[in-house]
């Protein structure tokens, strides 16, 4: 039965997306290039409600079979879904940063109060519950718009949403984990998989806020679900979810220092760099998706075989893209205006 839904999640997705670009072209939701685009070519947006659309169905489908607990569906279903809602109407009028983040916020209050929370030990200490739902709060609501922040260029978001998904899935069955959080996670492949055949470079619809926004969420949902309660762990999510982390964070951390506005559209991380000198979305694309694959998920299944040394592992798997974004110069005002990249 799961793996019927499997294929009917991606029909759906891909369906929907097709419908929404249509929508996008009537409604003249176009995203038209400018100077700190990455794009050439005026293309619709908001495909990204096709992944949520198909996805929550999904879901939804998993809790009535008894394969998917009521709780995540109530929490981070819901909680993705006002996400969803607040990049909706984003994508089509600007919503300002503050009541974004007021959302945001509210989500993050919501999923958490679903999540049984108690005190960890870390070490010869103890971390309280009150210190660990705030911090996995920041986190929540860091990781959604650091992948709102990564969805630039032509499928980079959405093969990581399907590779991370992916990645989660295997773990996740090695561990014996509950097999309705690994279907849970496969459906997101599935979503996220039907979006793409339209977002592959180059692509003919934009993810939107509507998609990047309750991508993050849902992501950030998962990775902290690992330290409230027995599943995979929150160091296995950050290994995983590396490549954005790390150059949004990065990217953040050296124009705060500059003063700049971090919500102001640039084109200075990694990536945006990358596909400059690459001179192709695609390439960085699939580099990116090859990092994935051949050195961040090893990295993230020995952090399920030796979970002592989650910690050393995550520093691991970080260096070399921290690396990476020093040498692209990930963060730094461009010297002088530079066209953007499109595909052939």
């Amino acid at each position: 039965m799961e793996s019927l839904l499997w294929i009917g999640v991606l029909l759906v997705s891909a369906v929907l997306t097709a419908c929404l670009r249509s929508y996008a072209r009537r409604a003249r939701l176009i995203d038209v290039p400018n100077s700190r685009s990455s794009h050439v070519v005026p293309t619709p947006r908001g495909g990204g409600l096709a992944i949520v659309i198909s996805l929550l169905l999904a879901w939804a489908v998993l809790a009535g079979l008894g394969r998917l607990p009521w709780a995540v569906l109530l929490g981070a279903g819901l909680g993705g879904g006002w996400i969803a809602l607040i990049g909706f109407i984003d994508d089509h009028r600007d919503v300002s940063a503050r009541w974004r983040l007021l959302g945001q916020a509210l989500a993050t209050v919501w999923v958490l109060y679903w999540l049984p929370v108690a005190a960890v030990p870390l070490g010869d200490w103890w971390l309280e519950a009150s210190w660990l739902v705030l911090l996995a709060g920041i986190g929540i609501v860091w990781l959604l718009n650091l992948f709102n922040f990564m969805d630039g260029i032509d499928g980079l978001a959405g093969l990581e949403a399907a590779m991370v998904a992916a990645g989660a899935v295997l773990l996740q069955w090695s561990l014996g984990e509950a097999q309705g959080m690994a279907w849970a996670s496969a459906m997101l492949v599935a979503a996220a998989a039907g979006f793409l055949l339209w977002n592959w470079p180059p692509a003919r619809i934009f993810m939107g806020d509507v998609g990047s926004a309750t991508l993050g969420y849902l992501f950030g949902v998962m990775a902290v679900s690992g330290v409230f309660a027995p599943a995979l762990s929150v160091w296995s999510w950050l290994i995983l979810l590396g490549v954005f982390i790390v150059d949004a964070t990065y990217t953040l951390i050296h124009r705060l220092l500059r003063g700049e506005r971090v919500y102001q559209a640039h084109r200075s991380h990694a990536y945006q760099r990358a596909a400059r000198w690459l001179g192709s979305h695609r390439r960085v694309t699939v580099t990116v998706g090859l990092i994935n694959a051949l050195w961040l998920l090893p990295l993230a299944a020995m952090s399920v075989l030796w979970p002592g040394q989650a910690y050393a592992l995550t520093a691991m798997a970080y260096l070399p893209l921290v690396g990476l974004c020093l040498w692209l110069g990930a963060g730094k005002p461009e010297r002088s205006p530079v066209g953007a990249v499109g595909e052939p």
